[in-house]
This record gives C-alpha cells, sequence and structure tokens, in this order.
C-alpha cells in the first residue's frame, strides 16, 4: 500500500538526574560533595532510508521515544547517557510540526540525516555546587525533560517531469508505454488511486524520472476527492505535461479543461501555478474532428505554451515529445522546490525558556519550561539551594511579571506543585 501522509508523536529523552552525595572513606573527618551528573537524554533524528517508498511503516506505530540518561551517582560518577533515536523514511519525506504547520524538515538527499528534538541535558551532581562558603551544598540538578511534539510526515515524489489533467485523459497509458512502470489502466475514472513513477531513456542516453499524478479535478485544492494529496506530488516536479482529451469523445472542452486545472495549482500554491507547463493534446488517434484542437492550440499560442499531439495508443508524436522534453529539462534548475520561508528547527533552549502567570482565585500561578526546568534544580529544605531559587527568579524576569500583575505583600505564588508567599 502507498501512504503518503502520517502523524506521528516524537519524544527525545529525559536528562539523568545528579547525585547528592558526600564523600565517605575512612580517616576522612570531612569528605565534600562528591555527587555526579547525569547523563544527557537520547537525541531524535529523521534520516533518509534507501530501501523505502512509503510510510507505511508508520500508520500503526505513531510514538517513537528516545532513550533517558541515567542519573549520576556517588564518587563524581556521570550516568549514562541515553541511546539517540534514528527515524527512517523515504527520500522526499517532509516533516512539519503539526500545530504550526511550519516545516522542520526536507529529507530529499540520499544519506540525508537531521537532528529533529535534542534530548534533555543531564543535571549537575552537588559536586558543582560547593563554594567557600558553601561547603556542603544538599542539592543537586535534576535532568531537564525531553521535548515532544506532533508531527506530518508528508511523502512528495521526486520527478522531473509530472503528468498532470483530468481522470481518463490517458496518463497512465502514456507512462505505461514510454517507461517500464506498469499502472493499472482502464476506461473509467478514477482508475489511478495513487502516483506511479517511471524513468524515460532518450535515444541519446539521457535519462529522467517521470510521474503519473492521479488526476486533479475541479475542487482539488479545497480537499474534493482526494485532491490535496495529488497536489501535494505536483510540487516536487520541474517541469509539467498538461495532457489534455482532444478527442471530443466525452463532450469535453479542452480549453476549459485546462483552465480549470490550473485554477487548481494557482489556488493551492501560487509558486506550483507559475511552473514550466508542455501542452499534450492526447488521443488524437480518436478524435471526431479538430475544433477542439484548433482552440486549444490557439491558446497555448496565445500563452505561449508549447503544445504536442499525440496517441499513446499507436505512439504518433511521442518521440518528439520527449525529446522536447529532455531538451527542455536541461536548460531548468534544480532548485530547492519546497518553499523554506517558514522552516523552524526546535531547540531544547527555545523550549525551555517560557514561562506564564495566571491569576486565580488571588492566586498568582506560575508554570512554563523554565519553572519546570527551575524547580528541578532547588531543594526546597536548603537554605542556600533556596537563596539560589530566589536569584535565578529576578534572572528571568518572573519577579518583574509577577509585579506587572499586581501582586502584593503576602500573596500566594505557585510554582507547579509548591506555594510561597510573597515578600519584598
Amino acid at each position: 500500500m502507498f501512504v503518503d501522509y502520517t502523524k506521528i508523536i516524537i519524544k527525545s529523552g529525559d536528562g539523568g538526574n545528579g547525585a547528592i552525595s558526600f564523600r565517605r572513606e575512612k580517616y576522612v573527618a570531612a569528605g565534600g560533595p562528591d555527587g555526579g551528573d547525569g547523563g544527557k537524554g537520547g537525541d531524535i533524528y529523521f534520516a533518509v532510508d534507501p530501501d523505502s517508498n512509503t510510510l507505511i511503516d508508520f500508520r500503526y506505530n505513531r510514538k517513537f521515544k528516545a532513550q533517558n540518561g541515567e542519573n549520576g551517582s556517588s564518587g563524581h560518577k556521570y550516568g549514562k547517557s541515553g541511546e539517540d533515536l534514528i527515524i527512517k523514511v523515504p527520500k522526499g519525506t517532509v516533516v512539519k510540526d503539526a500545530e504550526s504547520g511550519k516545516i522542520i524538515a526536507d529529507l530529499s538527499e540520499d544519506g540525508e540525516k537531521k537532528l529533529i528534538l535534542p534530548g534533555g541535558r543531564g543535571g549537575k551532581g552537588n559536586s558543582h555546587f560547593a563554594t567557600a562558603t558553601r561547603q556542603v551544598p544538599r542539592f543537586a540538578q535534576d535532568g531537564e525533560k525531553g521535548l515532544e511534539k506532533e508531527v506530518i510526515l508528508e511523502l512528495k515524489l521526486l520527478a522531473d517531469v509530472g503528468l498532470i489533467g483530468f481522470p481518463n485523459v490517458g496518463k497512465s497509458t502514456l507512462l505505461s508505454r514510454v517507461t517500464a512502470a506498469t499502472p493499472k489502466i482502464a476506461n473509467y475514472h478514477f482508475t489511478t488511486l495513487f502516483p506511479n513513477l517511471g524513468v524515460i531513456k532518450t535515444e541519446f542516453g539521457d535519462s529522467f524520472v517521470i510521474a503519473d499524478i492521479p488526476g486533479v479535478i475541479e475542487g482539488a485544492s479545497e480537499g474534493v476527492g482526494l485532491g490535496l494529496q495529488f497536489l501535494r506530488h505536483i510540487e516536487r516536479t520541474r517541469l509539467l505535461l498538461h495532457i489534455i482529451d482532444c478527442s471530443g469523445s466525452e463532450g469535453r472542452d479542452p480549453v476549459s479543461d485546462f483552465e480549470i486545472i490550473n485554477n487548481e495549482l494557482k489556488k493551492y500554491s501560487e509558486k506550483l501555478s507559475q511552473r514550466r507547463q508542455i501542452i499534450v493534446a492526447s488521443k488524437i488517434d480518436v478524435m471526431q474532428d479538430e475544433s477542439g484542437y484548433k482552440k486549444l492550440e490557439k491558446m497555448a499560442k496565445a500563452k505561449n505554451i508549447e503544445i504536442f499531439r499525440i496517441s499513446a495508443v499507436t505512439g504518433e508524436g511521442i518521440k518528439e515529445l520527449f525529446s522536447y522534453v529532455s531538451k527542455v529539462l536541461k536548460s531548468l534548475p534544480k532548485e530547492n522546490l519546497i518553499d523554506f520561508e517558514d522552516k523552524v528547527v526546535y531547540t531544547l533552549e527555545e523550549e525551555k525558556q517560557g514561562f506564564s502567570i495566571e491569576v486565580s482565585n488571588g492566586e498568582f500561578i506560575v508554570t512554563g519550561p523554565a519553572i519546570e526546568k527551575l524547580m528541578g534544580r532547588i531543594n526546597i529544605g536548603d537554605n542556600e539551594s533556596m537563596a539560589y531559587f530566589e536569584r535565578n527568579l529576578r534572572e528571568l524576569g518572573i519577579n518583574d511579571a509577577l509585579k506587572e500583575k499586581g501582586i502584593k505583600e503576602g500573596d500566594t505564588v505557585k510554582f507547579l506543585d509548591w506555594e510561597f508567599e510573597w515578600y519584598e
């Protein structure tokens, strides 16, 4: 089964906690702190798998988690870092943030590997917090939590040439004639439910990949039928062959068909609507009269678009068409066909800096990644640790934000599960 769209949840590993420990040896009267650091959580990577061509492996397995880092221990022993998780996807997979729709990665090159979510850093053991005035630190850092994201995986076929047009205009027949591809072909609409790929080799030794994109219909850009799935694949082609039935066998107007399809391309993507096109007038072997073709030819000339007449059944005009296609492809740049203006790559630091303050029933509730990170570093029962806590509240801007919210002496501030009384 060809699967080209799915959603999965990914989570990088949590960092291990730092240890609270003191050196205890015979004949050592006052051993110092020797708590080791926690290990780093595993990262989440996506990598191109050359042997895969579908996202079907993600159909039933939708949650992926990297390994957590281990906790530190006494004797300055560091915890073991968690193993990274490498998720293999087919070439041509685009990874998007499900919430914002922004592109995180476009895996379109052989051997490509991208870091998507970094693991949490390991917490520092109490040995890091010893100073001349604080010789017995009874607190350590907890490891930072990993990041969890729901992401969209979209597989967009990578082809040089895309065959577009209404259903049943002869795209699959043409592909089967000029390549070794074996698409299902029949004389009814929506025969092709999944894109088909083939490789064309010209008489001069050139070769290029051609994709039969399933029939785009009116309303495809709004999701009618399977329109959005089909339109996604057209984005990854450099040249479009617009196949139009000129036989008149179904009473269709070739010019109207051309305008409808191009209108759907424009509504889906302005950039896609400007892609180079060649009009291919098909089924000329059963053409009842030339009036439809003449109208199409006149329009093509007005729009300065090349037009070719072919019959996929008899082979007429096919050699000339693809000789010209090969020539055009040599002049078209292999540009990055994905628009990365909205690209975003998440980093742990960006995720960990935020906080928010909500006032409810007279309480000031402070939440967010920055608070989770800070509360994991302190020991509520240790005065020196609490001084560290106070200093970080100032540095993070939380104290100023509370004042802006109107906090007064004696009000209650809640950080996660801990409640404090505010005082200046």
